[in-house]
């Protein structure tokens, strides 16, 4: 260890500052081309060009969407839905192929202001509010909403009986805005139809107001749920455009009306057992062609068959790929975050330590700003924000810019608290001994500091694996998603969420053990060096 000697001697803090700097601006040479080899990951979104008019782009929330957009559960990779094979036949005719972007239910009318894809196809409801933000083809579906309780509770058969009752439904839909204008029914909003479900069967719920191809879907593949009363009200369903796509709006019309008046749309909704009266009032489409509800027989078949011992071993051995897959995606994008955040923080701690005044209220500014706003504010700031001033991000870097402009905060206040732990004396020695300010710095005091504050970026490390998550929202896929996107398939939250979060105990623990091997090979080099 460098003795304490005196100096009056007083260097400039620029060159330390300055190389600090450097740092960043390498980490960010290394995180731009990966950014890039990683901006539209397979089933990810990008932006459309003029090089791809071959191909129609939509979106859908295809995580816990039966029966419009979902995944099979016989093979979880495979797509399907009424929606999924509506929109199949509707590129056919248009002479395209059709590519699939997954976006949550929040993201998809400001994913599709953004330009992330061509269209919506999600059962959106043609109401006032979602006709103003987007630009809707004539409806290709009509239902009325439905009511769906526990065997032990058909006495609530029809609106009136809802009332004094606790009654869950989708959140901005036609079903929560009926219930809101009655005062005395108490009305729980759902972001996703499994939650809801699911709180029904645990008796937090009287009864729940669906769409009816929902209640169909959920509570009539199992003994404990049935649907009770008439349809109340309607809703319909139309594709949603971006404002001024009129070209695409009006080819997709004319193929939603030619299939209407063939029974292409009778066939495909019949296949999935959706083919009511209303609909052939609808499309005036009368004929009886009496289509086998195949794709309702076999999804019904494949949630009954999914029970037993034999029957939950083998979906977990089939999860085991896509969570590997997705756990993959989690340690890279919280890697090159932490990378951004070790080397942002390095600069900010500096800067606010060493740096001259300027320098050190802008650090100051942006750390307490960083800290005081959620990270799921900037990740959406970042990522449907930016466009509007002319910065499009890929989901991919638009998750790992965020994640380390948010960490690198606190990476900066751990920094900086290292700093002041390393006594004054050691910058007054190393100076003493004919070393520049920067190279103090580089040498003697951030390895001191580097030491004191190791456990605790083992700490940040694993906090920001488990803050990923979050990235979710702006359709990357990684572990949070698939334990969605699996649960809500299966109506599996507990089998499903220990394989998921062993997951992320085993991304964890090799970083752990190396924190910790690290620190002892630290103290064992300054233990020698304290012998000399």
């Amino acid at each position: 260890m460098i003795a304490r000697l005196r100096s009056g001697a007083r260097q400039s803090s620029t060159p330390g500052f300055r190389s600090a700097l450097s740092l960043l601006v390498v980490a960010l040479a290394l995180l731009l081309p990966v950014g890039r080899s990683f901006a539209a990951p397979a089933g990810q979104p990008s932006p459309p060009s003029a090089a791809t008019t071959h191909e129609v782009s939509w979106a859908s929330d295809g995580e816990a969407n039966v029966p419009y957009v979902f995944h099979d559960p016989a093979d979880t990779n495979h797509l399907e839905g009424f929606e999924f094979d509506m929109v199949q036949e509707i590129a056919r005719r248009l002479g395209r192929s059709a590519r699939f972007v997954q976006n949550d239910w929040d993201g998809l009318i400001p994913g599709l202001q953004r330009g992330m894809y061509d269209m919506v196809v999600d059962g959106i409801e043609m109401t006032p509010d979602h006709v103003q933000a987007a630009l809707f083809s004539r409806p290709y579906y009509v239902t009325g909403d439905r009511i769906v309780v526990r065997r032990d509770r058909q006495d609530l058969n029809s609106f009136s009986s809802l009332r004094g009752h606790v009654v869950g439904t989708i959140k901005e839909t036609l079903a929560e805005r009926l219930l809101q204008q009655e005062s005395s029914i108490s009305v729980r909003s759902y972001e996703e139809e499994t939650y809801a479900f699911s709180d029904l069967r645990n008796g937090r719920l009287d009864a729940l107001l669906l769409d009816g191809p929902i209640a169909l879907y959920y509570a009539g593949v199992t003994d404990d749920l049935v649907i009770v009363g008439d349809p109340i009200g309607q809703t319909r369903y139309g594709i949603a455009f971006r404002q001024g796509n009129l070209a695409l709006h009006d080819a997709v019309d004319r193929v939603l009306g030619d299939m209407m008046q063939d029974g292409t749309l009778q066939e495909i909704l019949g296949r999935w057992n959706l083919w009511t009266p209303e609909m052939a009032q609808m499309t005036g489409d009368h004929t009886q062609r009496h289509v086998e509800p195949t794709q309702w027989l076999r999804y019904r078949d494949a949630m009954r068959s999914q029970t037993g011992w034999m029957g939950l071993l083998h979906r977990y051995v089939g999860f085991l790929p896509i969570i590997g897959e997705a756990a993959g995606l989690t340690l890279i994008v919280s890697a090159l975050a932490m990378v951004l955040a070790v080397s942002l923080g390095l600069v900010l701690a500096l800067g606010r330590h060493y740096g001259p005044a300027p320098v050190r209220w802008g650090s100051g500014f942006y750390i307490e700003i960083i800290r005081g706003t959620p990270l799921l504010i900037q990740v959406l700031f970042i990522f449907y924000g930016l466009p509007g001033l002319g910065i499009k991000l890929s989901p991919f870097f638009a998750g790992v810019l965020a994640l380390g402009l948010n960490y690198a905060a606190y990476e900066a206040e751990n920094y900086r608290a290292g700093l002041s732990s390393v006594p004054r004396g050691q910058m007054e020695a190393a100076i003493a001994l004919n070393m520049t300010h920067g190279q103090a710095l580089r040498l003697v005091i951030i390895p001191q500091a580097f030491r004191t504050v190791l456990p605790v970026m083992t700490n940040d490390f694993i906090a920001l694996l488990k803050d990923s998550s979050l990235v979710s929202v702006i359709t990357l896929t990684e572990l949070t998603k698939t334990y969605i996107r699996l649960s809500s398939t299966y109506y599996d939250y507990i089998g499903t969420g220990l394989l998921v979060g062993a997951a992320y105990l085993l991304l964890g623990l090799p970083f752990v053990r190396f924190a910790r091997y690290v620190e002892r090979r630290l103290g064992k080099s300054i233990m020698r060096s304290e012998h000399h």
